[in-house]
């Protein structure tokens, strides 16, 4: 896997354990002020999220490295529909 791919890969990852992880503890207010969405979470923590997303995806990220370049299994061999 070169740079350019495994930066690619990392930014997918990245995203989509992001997407996965918005939706953990956040509550509606109460109360909401007027003129603010009813669903706006009250405390988003998004701070908290970007760096466990980074952590995982980093984690998930050097699985997906590891079986790209380990001799387990290859890609390059892998039979075609065409063939």
């Amino acid at each position: 896997m070169g740079w350019v791919s495994g930066i690619a890969v990392f930014v997918i990852v990245w995203w989509v354990v992001l997407f996965t992880m918005l939706p953990i503890g956040v509550r509606p207010p109460e109360n909401p002020e007027e003129g603010h969405a009813t669903s706006a979470p009250e405390r988003p923590m998004l701070g908290k999220k970007f760096l466990w997303t980074t952590l995982i995806s980093t984690v998930i990220w050097a699985g997906i490295y590891w079986a790209v370049t380990s001799d387990i299994y290859s890609f390059r061999d892998a039979p075609t529909p065409w063939e």
